[in-house]
């Protein structure tokens, strides 16, 4: 199975499940577990921030990161295509008692005219706008790249608006590699932020949420609340430390693979790359519908050939990740072609 469906499918390495197994653990609910703790500085670091907490996912750190900045009847901003808006299950109007107010970005991305447009119809006698969400990369927008100018900018106003600021940083690693800004600068303006371990970075679980030493520490409530207690932690917390010091340059090949992939695709007649051109990373989307196959179908019968990718937004995603060699991209496109002809 060559299994294009999402870097999420990623399994830990020999030398990953090594350094889990001999890891160093302890009670990470009494913040006890070296290994645990290890995780979070270098994290915390890493971003430029006074604090970070492990996490079991991502949209944990999302759902703790809302409600630490926030309060009933409060609204949050973000496109209208975020992993918050769309896959969390509305989780955050449950959790936190917020609204959310869509942006109409482009691919992800939106500007302070645009927040500055949202925050206008926020009237007297609605929620209050409380708290500014980017994603980076941005997933439904093709793995789309935040520029930093624009990050800059958007926290900026967002700030001078009274709002705080977030960031989901599912792919941030990814951003880092391929634009060559690291990802101390993408953080710097943002209140909190967190990175993915268990996407391209190969690991089994987990995720870290950074921000100011009093925001983590009201995070921690919100930690225990949600269920995110998880004692002897640092099992898997070292499988964090492993990935963060021998898997982020690789990402590069991914971004690589995804390049490859989108220029043989876009030479099969009818096949649609949306956007057009090269992916900035490891994420691409592409329409069948040109070359006589509906992009559901199409799916189906590629899985049925051992290629196996995703349908979203009436779209085939296909996602590179450390699983998939230059090899299985070449053989994916070889059976591609054969489905297509």
């Amino acid at each position: 199975m060559i299994d294009l469906y999402s870097d999420t499918l990623t399994k830990p390495s020999a030398a990953m499940r090594r350094a889990m197994a001999d890891a160093e653990v302890g009670d990470e609910q009494r913040r006890e577990d070296p290994s645990t703790n290890q995780l979070q500085t270098m994290v915390a670091s890493m971003l430029g921030k006074e604090a970070a907490m492990f996490l079991p996912s991502g949209a944990m750190c999302n759902a703790v990161a809302i409600k630490t900045h926030t309060s009933h009847s409060d609204a949050i901003l973000c496109d209208r295509l975020a992993h918050i808006y769309r896959s969390e299950f509305g989780s955050h109007a449950w959790l936190s008692g917020v609204t959310t107010e869509g942006i109409d970005g482009e691919r992800g991305r939106f500007t302070p005219a645009q927040v500055e447009a949202t925050l206008a119809n926020c009237g007297a006698y609605g929620p209050v706008p409380r708290l500014l969400c980017v994603e980076q990369t941005h997933n439904f927008g093709a793995g789309a790249i935040w520029p930093l100018d624009q990050l800059r900018d958007v926290c900026e106003f967002a700030h001078s608006r009274g709002l705080m600021t977030h960031m989901d940083g599912a792919r941030l690693f990814n951003a880092s590699v391929a634009s060559g800004v690291s990802v101390r600068d993408f953080a710097r303006s943002f209140d909190s932020v967190w990175i993915d371990l268990s996407k391209g970075l190969g690991c089994p679980v987990g995720a870290v949420l950074a921000g100011s030493k009093d925001f983590i520490d009201r995070s921690w409530r919100w930690k225990h609340a949600f269920g995110g207690a998880m004692r002897q932690s640092g099992i898997l917390a070292a499988a964090g430390v492993y990935a963060i010091e021998n898997n982020i340059e690789r990402l590069a090949d991914d971004h690589a693979n995804a390049k490859l992939l989108a220029e043989d695709l876009s030479s099969i007649k009818g096949v649609r790359l949306d956007p057009a051109g090269v992916p900035q990373t490891n994420i691409l989307f592409f329409d069948t519908t040109d070359a006589g196959i509906a992009p559901k179908d199409f799916i189906a019968k590629a899985l049925e050939k051992g290629v196996r990718m995703g349908f979203i937004s009436r779209r085939v995603r296909a996602v590179t990740h450390m699983d998939v060699s230059r090899d299985d991209v070449s053989r994916a496109i070889d059976i591609i072609r054969k489905l297509l002809a």
